[in-house]
C-alpha cells in the first residue's frame, strides 16, 4: 500500500502533469490534495531515515499509517504483541514528527 500511494504521490508531483501546482477543482474534498501528496512524500523519506535507524518501527508505522490498521491488526500478522506495537506506534510517531519538522525547516 506503501508503495501505491508514494507512487499516486511522485506521478501527480511530475512535471509534465504541472508538477506541485494547486489545482483548482469544484470538488471540496480534493481541496488541499496537493499539499497531501507533498506530505506523503516527506513521509516516505522520514520511513526511509528511520529504516536505517530501526526497520522494526517503520514495520510498525506502515500498517498503520498506509493500511489503517489498528494496534492489534497490525501485531498479529508481525507476531509481537500489541503493547509492543503501541509503544513502537508511539516512539515512531515521534521520531518521524521530529524528522519531518527539522526537514521542514532545512
Amino acid at each position: 500500500m506503501r508503495r501505491i500511494l508514494i507512487d499516486y504521490a511522485r506521478g501527480r508531483a511530475r512535471a509534465k502533469r504541472g508538477g506541485l501546482l494547486t489545482r483548482i477543482t469544484l470538488d471540496d474534498e480534493r481541496l488541499g490534495a496537493g499539499e497531501q501528496d507533498v506530505e506523503l512524500l516527506a513521509l516516505d523519506d522520514a520511513l526511509r531515515d528511520l529504516e536505517s535507524v530501526d526497520a522494526e518501527l517503520v514495520r510498525v508505522v506502515e500498517p498503520r499509517s498506509f493500511g489503517g490498521l489498528t494496534v492489534q491488526e497490525t501485531a498479529e500478522p508481525l507476531g509481537v504483541s500489541a503493547s509492543f506495537v503501541d509503544r513502537a506506534w508511539s516512539t515512531a510517531r515521534a521520531w518521524l514528527r521530529r524528522h519531518m519538522r527539522s526537514e521542514a525547516r532545512s
